[in-house]
């Protein structure tokens, strides 16, 4: 009864290939439970995902401890609040506004140009830079300076006749002085005479002295209505001599030259209902300024700083001028000038601004004056400005 059983097992159990000595019951027993393969996989698992956890960590400690990662942002907003950015409009050190000329003793609303310099071209001092239409004004000038010799003309005429009529009323005077002092002899006669003769060397006397008084009142009479008739010719002349060199300087006004050496900026006027810089042929107003003359080895920013703001600024902090229209040109500066008093904002009355001058060092041909710029201002410099300061004003 027990053999049977014991007969079925091998050929229930075993499956065909090669038998395999001793016992090897776990490595039968493999496939049907996973075995150790799958539990070494897992055991891998867990601890390829702790290596991971691990390394994060040690990643973030060492991310926190770093100074340049984890001060990143306290250190960039310390810096930010160490940079001040004023915006302003380069403008040159020494520069010439060139103005329309405003003529003397007329009335002329504008003037033609018929010849202009382009903006951008260098000067010497006394080049020319604009010529206006002057053909009036030259015309003016020959006109009054024919006039005024005219007037000369008639002043010496005048002059010369009055001189030969008080050489004449001289003449007469003296006669009639010679006259009377005969007429007196004639009268000490009259006990030698007869009564008649007597009487009429008497009459005589008496018509002398009359004579006499006559041309000597006369004479003066004469000569002043004569040195007033000239007085007035002279009146005119002077006045139209005046006017002759009115019309003379006004024609030389209408040639502009330079007054120093430097670059020719045109200015934007309001011509014809727009902004525009002026050209030849165009009508400008008496008195605008449409040009400059500026010396671009010295530039300057001017700059606007609000009243939060410019505590923080002190003579002597350097700075970083980017201009707007070139955004790759970066000069040094440095604070210059701050402005005493206040002045109003554009945006509210109750906010206060203040002027800022910063110098520019160094030069490019793309520096011109009036181009917007952005000046960076290290706040961070002022404490070594404020220690240099004192030093600086005791040694001067």
């Amino acid at each position: 009864m027990h053999a049977a059983p014991a007969e079925l097992t091998p050929d229930v159990r075993t499956k065909p290939g090669p038998p395999s000595p001793g016992k090897e019951q776990p490595v039968k027993e493999q496939p049907a439970s996973g075995g150790p393969h799958r539990t070494w996989l897992r055991r891998g698992i867990v601890l390829a995902a702790a290596a991971i956890v691990v390394f994060v960590i040690v990643l973030v400690a060492t991310h926190s401890n770093s100074p340049t990662a984890g001060n990143r942002t306290p250190y960039s907003s310390v810096h930010e609040l160490q940079i001040l950015r004023l915006k302003g409009t380069t403008e040159a050190v020494q520069s010439r506004a060139i103005l329309v000329p405003v003529l003397e003793g007329q009335q002329v609303p504008t003037l033609t140009i018929i010849r202009l310099v382009p903006s951008g071209k260098r000067v010497k001092q006394g080049d020319l830079l604009a010529e206006f239409d002057r053909q009036a004004q030259l015309r003016d000038f020959m006109d009054k300076q024919a006039e005024y010799r005219k007037l000369v003309d008639q002043v010496a005429e005048e002059q010369a006749k009055e001189n030969a009529a008080r050489a004449k009323d001289e003449t007469e005077l003296k006669q009639a002085e010679d006259n009377l002092r005969k007429a007196e002899l004639e009268v000490q006669k009259a006990e030698l005479v007869s009564k008649i003769d007597a009487e009429k060397d008497q009459e005589s006397l008496e018509e002398a002295r009359a004579t006499f008084a006559q041309l000597r009142e006369t004479f003066d009479l004469k000569r002043n209505a004569a040195q007033a008739g000239i007085k007035i010719l002279e009146i005119q002349r002077d006045r139209t001599r005046q006017t002759m060199m009115h019309a003379q300087g006004n024609a030389e006004l209408m040639q502009i030259h330079s007054p120093i050496d430097g670059v020719v900026v045109l200015n934007s006027i309001w011509k014809q209902g727009t902004m525009g810089e002026v050209q030849e042929g165009d009508q400008v107003y008496a008195g605008t300024p449409f040009m400059q003359v500026v010396n671009p080895a010295v530039m300057q920013v001017r700059v606007l700083a609000n009243q939060e703001d410019f505590p923080s600024l002190r003579i002597g902090q350097t700075a970083k001028v980017r201009l707007d229209a070139y955004p790759e040109l970066t000069f040094p500066g440095q604070v210059e000038q701050l402005a005493p008093i206040a002045e109003h904002g554009s945006f509210s009355d109750k906010v206060r601004v203040f002027a800022v001058i910063v110098s520019i060092q160094g030069n490019d041909r793309k520096l011109m004056p009036d181009l917007s710029a952005a000046v960076d201002v290290d706040l961070a410099g002022q404490s070594a400005g404020q220690v240099e300061k004192p030093g600086s004003e005791g040694g001067s």
